[in-house]
């Protein structure tokens, strides 16, 4: 049986966390800016219904799980959410191939796992997405060995804390094969074209409900 909805007030604060994947060209000196990805589309989505909603976007290119907990409290439990929306961990494994930077997967649990707790004790609800990869050459299949196990962590947390969960790898990559191909859906394997976002945000918007 499929888990309800996450519900928020139809005044709640949204907070979106994440990397450059949520960043999405967002402004960082405007406080207000919600770039032009999938954080941007469920805003509009859901902003139309209900404008009593407040969307913040703090996502940072680059940023690793280690990044998020340096300035959690700064950027997102400071805001007071209802809920935190959080997509961290492909720049883990990226650094690991393009500079030889790995992250364990130890720290990685650790970090994400402290500002889950963090955010929990501010009593704010917790939505996390999977980080995720849609390989474009067959270079990029070898970064499954590393990514696929920050995804178990992801979902083991998910089921820990009762969060709301968003299976983004499988998601795109179905509709990589369903579109005509991994570059339909992220130019480079990570970073989304306006195709994957809106697929990203469809699914983010069945998660949550509003009442």
């Amino acid at each position: 049986m499929p888990l309800p909805p996450i519900t928020v007030g139809p005044r709640a604060r949204i907070v979106f966390q994440g990397d450059s994947i949520t960043e999405a060209g967002r402004r960082p000196g405007d406080g207000t800016s919600l770039g032009s990805g999938y954080v941007r589309l469920v805003a509009d989505e859901l902003g139309a219904a209900h404008p009593g909603l407040r969307f913040v976007n703090r996502g940072v290119g680059g940023d690793r799980a280690a990044d998020l907990r340096s300035r959690w409290q700064r950027d997102t439990t400071a805001h007071e959410p209802a809920l935190v929306s959080v997509m961290v961990g492909v720049n883990d494994t990226w650094r690991r191939y393009d500079s030889g930077d790995p992250t364990s997967l130890t720290a990685y649990e650790r970090d994400y796992r402290a500002v889950l707790e963090e955010s929990r004790a501010a009593g704010a609800r917790l939505l996390l997405i999977e980080p995720f990869l849609v390989p474009v050459d067959e270079g990029q299949w070898t970064w499954r060995e590393d990514l696929d196990g920050r995804i178990h962590v992801v979902r083991r947390l998910a089921a820990e804390f009762g969060a709301g969960l968003l299976c983004a790898d499988g998601l795109l990559n179905q509709a990589a094969a369903r579109h005509g191909g991994a570059d339909r859906i992220a130019g480079d394997g990570v970073h989304l074209t306006p195709l994957g976002h809106s697929l990203l945000a469809e699914a983010w918007l069945g998660l949550v409900s509003v009442g």
